[in-house]
C-alpha cells in the first residue's frame, strides 16, 4: 500500500477545517491501494485552527500538525513538503486549500491518475467538466482566467489548462527535486513555480476536472494586483518562450545594424550585405538561445555537435523566410496593398502584414520547431 500525504496550509480556517478533515478521510478510507494521511501546516492561527486539529488527532491517527510562523502560502507549502518528505516518506504528496474550494471527493480520481502513470495529477477548473463559481464578480473571473491565460501562453504550454490552481497530487521525487527552486517563491506564484519545474523535468501529467467552490467562511487572502505582477515577473525570468522572443528581438536589431553598416560604411552591395547580416543574426540567436533561452536542455558536447545543430538552426530559419514570403504574397493578393491612414501619418499594409506574420506565425512556429528539432528533450 502506497502512502499519500495531503498537505493543507491554514491561517484562520477554523470553521472550514472542521468540515474538511472528516470529508477527506471519509472519501479516502475505502481506497485499497492508498494510505491517505493529512499534514496541516498552520501559521499560528489566532482563531485556534491548530487546537481543532489537535482535537481531531484523537479521532484520526493519520492526521498531523506542523505549526509555523505566518510567512505566506508558498512558505507554508515549502515547510510542509520538506517536513513531510523527511518524516513520513510518502509516495505522493497532495496539496489543496483549506477553505473547501477543492472537493475532497475528487482525491480518489487524482490518485487514480497517478496509478495510471502520471507523475503529476492536476485538478483543473478549465477543462470540460470543470468550472469556477457563476456568482464570482467580473473582476475575480477576469483575474482568474487572465492569470491562467498569461501563464499558458507565457510558457507556450497550451496543453496544461490550469497553471494557477492548488489542487494536485504529485509524486514525491518531483517535490524533493523541486525544493531548492520553489523555496524562492511565495504566495500563489509558488504553484506556477512548482508546475514549471515539474514540466521542465519531464514529469508526465494528467488533468482531472473539478468545480471550484466559493469559500463558505472567512475571506480570500489573495491580492490580485500583486498576484498578476508576480506572475508576470516569474514568466519573464523563467519562461524559455519569453527569453526566445527577447533573443529574436536582439537578433533583429543585430541584423538591421550590421546590414546598415555594411552597405553604408563598408560599401557592400545591399544583397550581399543583407545575407551577411542575416547570417550573423542567425548565429547570434543560436548561441543566445542555447546558453539562455533553452539552458535547461542546452546542447553540449563536441564542436561538431554544435556545428550540426547550427546548420539545422539555419535550415529552420530558412523555413521562416519561406513562410514570411508566402504569407506576404497571400496577404497582398487577397487583402490588398495600400496605405493605412492614422492621425499624424500613414503606414503601408505590407508592414502590418509582416508584423502580424512574425508575431502570430513565425514566433510560435520557430519556438515549437526549435523545441522539437534543435533543443529537443533528451
Amino acid at each position: 500500500m502506497k502512502k499519500a500525504l495531503i498537505v493543507i496550509p491554514t491561517y484562520n480556517e477554523a470553521k472550514n477545517i472542521e468540515k474538511l478533515i472528516p470529508q477527506i478521510f471519509q472519501n479516502t478510507r475505502s481506497l485499497n491501494n492508498w494510505q491517505v494521511e493529512i499534514l496541516v501546516v498552520d501559521s499560528n492561527s489566532p482563531d485556534k485552527t491548530g487546537l481543532i486539529i489537535k482535537e481531531f488527532q484523537k479521532k484520526y491517527s493519520g492526521l498531523y500538525l506542523l505549526t509555523t510562523a505566518k510567512e505566506g502560502l508558498g512558505r507554508a507549502y515549502y515547510r510542509g513538503f520538506a517536513y513531510g518528505l523527511e518524516r513520513f516518506k510518502p509516495y505522493v504528496i497532495g496539496e489543496m486549500d483549506a477553505d473547501l474550494s477543492h472537493p475532497p471527493g475528487k482525491i480518489p480520481l487524482l490518485l487514480q491518475a497517478i496509478e495510471q502513470g502520471a507523475d503529476l495529477a492536476i485538478g483543473s477548473r478549465y477543462i470540460k467538466g470543470g468550472s469556477i463559481p457563476e456568482d464570482w464578480g467580473f473582476h475575480r473571473k477576469l483575474f482568474s482566467t487572465l492569470g491562467n491565460f498569461i501563464v499558458r501562453f507565457g510558457f507556450m504550454k497550451l496543453n496544461i489548462t490550469d497553471w494557477t490552481g492548488g489542487f494536485r497530487i504529485i509524486k514525491a521525487w518531483i517535490i524533493k527535486q523541486s525544493l531548492p527552486h520553489i523555496k524562492n517563491y511565495s504566495g500563489y506564484v509558488f504553484q506556477i513555480a512548482l508546475l514549471d519545474y515539474a514540466m521542465k523535468n519531464k514529469a508526465r501529467f494528467k488533468e482531472m476536472p473539478y468545480h471550484f467552490s466559493e469559500r463558505a467562511h472567512g475571506i480570500s487572502k489573495i491580492n490580485y494586483l500583486d498576484y498578476i505582477v508576480r506572475v508576470l515577473e516569474y514568466i519573464f525570468l523563467n519562461s524559455s518562450f519569453v527569453k526566445f522572443v527577447v533573443v529574436g528581438l536582439v537578433g533583429f536589431l543585430i541584423d538591421i545594424v550590421i546590414f546598415y553598416l555594411l552597405f553604408s560604411q563598408a560599401k557592400f552591395v545591399k544583397p550581399l550585405a543583407t545575407v551577411i547580416s542575416a547570417e550573423v543574426a542567425v548565429i547570434s540567436n543560436f548561441f543566445m538561445n542555447n546558453y539562455w533561452s533553452f539552458r535547461h536542455k542546452q546542447i553540449r558536447g563536441s564542436r561538431l555537435a554544435l556545428v550540426s545543430k547550427l546548420t539545422m538552426f539555419n535550415l529552420v530559419s530558412l523555413g521562416n523566410i519561406i513562410i514570411q514570403w508566402l504569407g506576404m504574397l497571400l496577404s497582398l493578393k487577397f487583402i490588398g496593398d495600400f496605405n493605412l491612414l492614422f492621425p499624424g501619418g500613414q503606414i503601408n499594409t505590407a508592414i502590418v502584414y509582416k508584423i502580424l506574420i512574425i508575431a502570430f506565425i513565425i514566433i510560435p512556429y520557430s519556438y515549437i520547431l526549435y523545441n522539437k528539432v534543435i533543443w529537443k528533450e533528451k
